[in-house]
């Protein structure tokens, strides 16, 4: 890619979401599609697991990932995944209440477009009613067209349940009266002295 700018040659930096002009110093953010991607320009050694198409370099959020621009799935990196949900969800995106997954979904068998061994295909465990595929080996999760989103608009219960585990726990206890910080009820401190005559 040439910059609009000089002419001269712009670069992609590995985790950079634009280019950038090194004899100018313009820089250029490519446009973001319906899914809030921005798509690079650049295709990758890997193919998408579903089309067979390469993937290209693409930055959702700031983040780079692989997108697939035919069918629009997404290869994430298991250690930007939840970083990526947090930051769309920082974006308030609204709630969404979604439905069940296609229970055939979990019969799907596709190959890690990094290693080509067989990904495993499962439930995510967190919100969203998604069934997504990922390689433990590689650490690489794919999510098709639609399910990255539906996992970010999820409403998340997750602060309900450490709620409830803080109400099981007992809190702290209140001073007996007429203690005033000394030691507590039944202790000879809160006893009151015998006169010795």
């Amino acid at each position: 890619m040439n910059c609009t700018s000089c002419g001269a040659a712009m670069r992609l930096a590995i985790d950079d979401d634009c280019w950038r002009c090194d004899y100018c110093k313009s820089v250029f953010f490519p446009a973001k599609n319906d899914d809030g991607v921005s798509v690079l320009g650049v295709t990758s050694n890997e193919a998408c697991p579903v089309c067979a198409v390469p993937l290209a370099h693409a930055a959702l959020a700031k983040l780079r990932i692989l997108y697939c621009t035919r069918c629009r799935g997404m290869l994430i990196p298991m250690a930007l995944f939840m970083p990526l949900v947090e930051e769309l969800r920082a974006g308030d995106p609204g709630n969404l209440i979604a439905h069940p997954p296609d229970v055939h979904d979990l019969q799907r068998t596709i190959d890690c477009p990094h290693c080509h061994q067989r990904m495993d295909t499962h439930y995510y465990a967190g919100p969203g009613n998604v069934i997504i595929d990922d390689c433990s080996q590689c650490f690489l999760n794919w999510l098709d067209h639609g399910e990255l989103m539906r996992v970010v608009r999820a409403p998340d219960y997750s602060h309900l349940k450490a709620e409830e585990l803080n109400l099981d726990q007992p809190g702290p206890q209140c001073p007996v009266p007429g203690s005033q910080g000394r030691a507590g009820a039944g202790s000879s401190a809160s006893r009151p002295r015998r006169r010795s005559y």
